[in-house]
This record gives C-alpha cells, structure tokens and sequence, in this order.
C-alpha cells in the first residue's frame, strides 16, 4: 500500500529528512517514533504529495507521489496534530462540508456523514456547536472528516497529543478498530504504549533517518539480544541441567531461575523436558516483558553516543 525508497526533503542546506525507505502493507498499521524534528512530520507531508522530495520516491495506493498527486490525495485521510475544526458549525455542518470538498454526491455524503457520526459516538451531539465539543469528541470528529471520502490510507499525526487518559483511550480503541484487509494506516506519535498497543510495524526516526524499522519483535531481537524466560518454582531446588543449545543461566534465586534463550520456539520445550526430569517443581515458565520504551531508549542511546574522529 506503501512504498518509499530513499525519500529525501532538503530545506536550504539542511536534510529534513534523509534517504527514508519503508513498505507498508495492507492491512498493517505502522508507527514513526521519533524526538521532536526527527522527520516524521516532513514524511508524513511528502507521503500526503503535499510537498515535493528533494530526491528518492514514493508511492501510495499505487500512485507516484510527485507525478500523480491528485490520486495520491484522494487515497489518504489525514488527522493533523492541529486538526483546524470550525468551531461555529455543528458537526453535522463540518462533515458536509468536507463532504462537498471532496466531491461526493449529496446521498453518498449523507450515508456516510450519519454512518461516521454514529460509529464514533458522536450521533446525539451531530447538531451542536463543535466549540461545545470536549477535546476527545473534537478528535473523534476530524477523525471522522479524514474518513468521510473512504480512503486506502490514512495518516495520523499524533492523534491523542494533550488528550487527557479517558478521551485517548477512546480514539485509540477508534484506531485499532479501523483496521482493515483494505486499509493501511501511519501513526507518529511521542507515545510508546499506545505505539505498542497499535502498531503492527514501528520505524523510529532520528535527524532525518531511519534508525531501525520492523515488527515488534524484530526490534526488540534486534536491539534487546536473547529472550529471557522465569521459571517459577514452588520451592528451592539445587538440581543441575543439561542446557539446550541456545540457553544460557540468568540469575538463579529461591523459587526462580532466569534464563536466556535464543530460539524459543525449539529451546523452550527441550528446557522444560529437562526440568521436569531432573524433578524440578515447576509452577510457570514465562517470558520477562520487553517493551517498545527498551527499544527506543536503546536505539536512541546508540545513535547519540559521541562519534570519534576519523583521522
């Protein structure tokens, strides 16, 4: 749904964004992480053919970014971080309007202004000034605007920035359930759990570049090394073990053992085989918690180290 090849924006002297590349496909949501400046923003702008790489390509939906931008613009929904709503329409006002912006007939545009209204809860208040609109119903509402023609792609800039927990949680729910075998949808976002509770695919963007990009356990085999499994015990236990190929001691305490293990999936039930032989007193055997926050912290430590000069 998505390909972008060495993408590159240059303003004056300095590179905004740097030889990007990335594949998303249908179906996936994926996540640009990144500190203020690193780029998703400029990204996001040139996969919407708003503005023009410097060099590299894009395509989205199929459509060249530079060569056929009015296809390209017609195939993606966008929810700006200042998502400009007219505060003096009502909602039902607001999505006819952009209704028209798009070119829909009056029926189409009807059915799919009272059908979005309904699925975003936002049917009872249709009527209503959007001023009167608390901040999560505000968002639910250009969240719909980007919705209203039915694109293949929709683009999210930091679609829960400065909502409070309850207004959040509500449009990350609205997110997830957009997801669909025929949509594709990119999110930049600051926010890492709700990056790890949505995405499918997570790049993370440092000056201009692309650090690291894959699916969440790709990142983190990549940037975190083995697995590390806790065996529970019901009590103390001093046997020893034959260790599978790939496993390696963590720390060994009363009533727990970690290990370290590099392909779980063939590993893990040699290990467990062993430990009950050898009459260990398993209680569970689980997987310590690897989040995206260890990743990002780690790939951001690596790229800010201090590099020395080369002579």
């Amino acid at each position: 749904m998505i390909e972008v090849h060495n993408l590159s924006k240059q303003f004056d002297n300095f590179w905004a964004v740097e030889d990007v590349s990335l594949t998303v496909q249908p179906g996936q949501i994926l996540a640009i992480l990144g500190q203020n400046g690193a780029g998703k923003t400029t990204t996001v702008r040139m996969l919407t053919a708003l503005l023009t790489p410097t060099r590299g390509w894009a395509r989205v939906n199929g459509y060249d970014i530079v060569t056929q931008g009015d296809k390209v613009r017609a195939s993606v929904g966008v929810l700006t971080e200042q998502h400009g709503l007219y505060m003096r329409m009502s909602g039902v006002e607001y999505l006819d309007f952009f209704g028209e912006m798009y070119g829909l007939q009056d029926s189409r545009k009807i059915n799919t202004r009272d059908r979005l209204l309904e699925y975003f809860g936002l049917a009872e208040a249709a009527r209503r000034r959007i001023g009167e609109y608390s901040k999560g119903m505000k968002q639910k509402l250009a969240l719909a605007r980007a919705l209203m023609h039915e694109p293949p792609v929709l683009l999210l800039d930091e679609p829960t920035s400065a909502m409070d927990p309850e207004s959040a949680r509500l449009v990350r729910d609205q997110i997830a359930n957009l997801r669909s075998s025929r949509r594709t949808i990119i999110i930049c976002t600051h926010n890492l759990a709700e990056a790890e509770a949505l995405a499918d695919v997570v790049a993370v963007m440092y000056r201009g570049r692309v650090l690291i990009s894959g699916t969440l356990n790709e990142l983190k085999d990549a940037t975190l090394g083995a697995r590390e499994y806790v065996v529970t015990l019901a009590g103390e236990w001093h046997g020893s073990l034959d260790l599978p190929s790939g496993v390696s001691w963590g720390t060994r305490d009363p009533g727990q053992i970690r290990f370290r293990v590099d392909a779980p999936a063939t590993a893990n039930p040699i290990l467990v085989r062993e430990l009950v032989k050898r009459e260990a007193p398993v209680v569970s055997i689980q997987e310590s918690p690897r989040s995206l926050e260890q990743v990002y912290l780690t790939v951001m430590a690596e790229a800010q180290k201090p590099r020395g000069k080369s002579r």
